[in-house]
């Protein structure tokens, strides 16, 4: 008895004392929450939409998202369907819908034909930036586009193509001949688990025309490496000219994912192409 005597003083004070911890904790909360949920966001800064192109997938502008998360940009990194340019377009262009406020929209590779026809129409998109992407004219396919200049060889480096249960194929790049053809700037390791984790693109996707161009309504910019084997690099220039764009860079030595390998230059364009949206 004498024990319990004892620790029943102990246990009635450490009662009190969670007690007396609740309650201050009860009360910090009753302030904190109301703060929270009157919060407003801040930024005025437009939203950065990325649309990742064929054999890839989102996870590939993780350098370029990161940077401008730092920056204080809202981003929004599309997962691409790749099932057809139309489509594609739709789809995208029903997430340009649901954002309040500017867009600056981006797309990479085959992405660039999706944003050239996902952005037509839509008033809150206020810059487009090509990254390595297609900036085609009404009635060009990326197939037909890619082989207006000589230099592309991305032709050999396919697998066989995957028959889909529609009549249609599904492309992939060989596993072996990714790193050089598709990434030969980013490191070898990286470069592995990118060809295991690559997207594939419908055949008919690529053989696709599109359709009335956003380019030339909405100011563009292009970047692009000079050592691109998917897309030629002389396709480049002609494309950003024919678009009237406000900017060209090439990067010496970056292969067809510089937004991996020079997430900087292309964060910078992107930067750029936004302090415009802004005026």
């Amino acid at each position: 008895m004498r024990t319990l005597t004892r620790l029943a003083p102990v246990a009635t004070a450490r009662a009190a004392a969670y007690a007396a911890g609740f309650l201050v904790m009860t009360v910090l909360l009753g302030l904190l929450i109301p703060q929270v949920s009157r919060a407003e966001p801040t930024s005025k800064k437009p939203t950065v939409v990325l649309v990742h192109g064929a054999f890839a997938d989102s996870s590939s502008w993780n350098g370029v998202v990161s940077r401008l998360l730092a920056k204080g940009y809202p981003v929004i990194a599309v997962a691409n369907p790749l099932r057809g340019v139309q489509s594609d377009a739709r789809y995208v262009a029903c997430i340009l819908d649901s954002i309040p406020g500017r867009i600056v929209l981006v797309g990479h590779s085959y992405g660039g034909n999706v944003i050239t026809n996902a952005a037509t129409g839509k008033d809150n998109v206020r810059a487009l930036v090509y990254v390595a992407g297609l900036a085609p004219e009404s009635g060009e396919s990326a197939e037909s586009l890619s082989g207006k200049f000589p230099g592309s060889t991305l032709g050999p480096t396919l697998a066989p193509p995957v028959p889909l249960a529609d009549g249609g194929h599904d492309l992939y790049i060989e596993q072996a001949k990714f790193h050089v053809q598709f990434a030969a700037d980013v490191p070898a390791v990286q470069a592995e688990l990118m060809a295991v984790n690559q997207r594939p693109i419908a055949e008919a996707a690529l053989k696709e025309p599109s359709g009335t161009p956003a380019w030339k309504s909405i100011p563009s910019w292009f970047i692009y490496g000079s050592r691109d084997k998917n897309i030629p690099p002389a396709l480049q220039p002609f494309m950003a000219e024919r678009a009237g764009a406000k900017r060209t860079v090439e990067i010496a030595g970056a292969s067809h994912v510089l937004m991996i390998s020079h997430p900087d230059a292309v964060v910078k364009m992107i930067e750029e192409a936004a302090t415009s949206a802004a005026k």
